[in-house]
């Protein structure tokens, strides 16, 4: 069971993990990439990737309920855009792990002083 604390509490922690697994595929690092650049449909996001568009859209799925990538419709098209808030979630997760990892570093490094 995950327990929280300090900044974040458990419904952002979650959050954050739902982050980190959809970012450990390398297509949706790639993915997220070119939308951050500027929106783009599925079809020219599967023009990058030799996968079938089937394929595409399911990983663009995983991103959009990562809370990543969001839907803007332009007429018939739906254009992929980034989601900043799903970027401030991750940096929120990520510097919540921080302080913690640089804590546990300084007693590292200190306990080797004291030997």
């Amino acid at each position: 069971m995950l327990e929280c604390s300090g900044g974040i509490g458990q419904t952002e922690a979650m959050g954050g993990q739902a982050i980190l697994r959809a970012l450990a595929e390398p297509r949706r690092q790639a993915m997220l990439r070119l939308v951050r650049d500027q929106p783009r449909s599925a079809g020219e996001i599967g023009e990058h990737f030799n996968i079938s568009q089937q394929a595409v859209s399911q990983h663009l799925q995983v991103l959009a309920d990562a809370g990543l990538v969001r839907v803007r419709r332009e007429g018939k098209r739906r254009l992929y855009v980034v989601d900043p808030e799903g970027l401030e979630s991750l940096d929120a997760f990520l510097a919540d792990l921080w302080p913690e990892g640089l804590r546990r570093l300084k007693d590292a490094v200190e306990g080797d002083r004291d030997r």
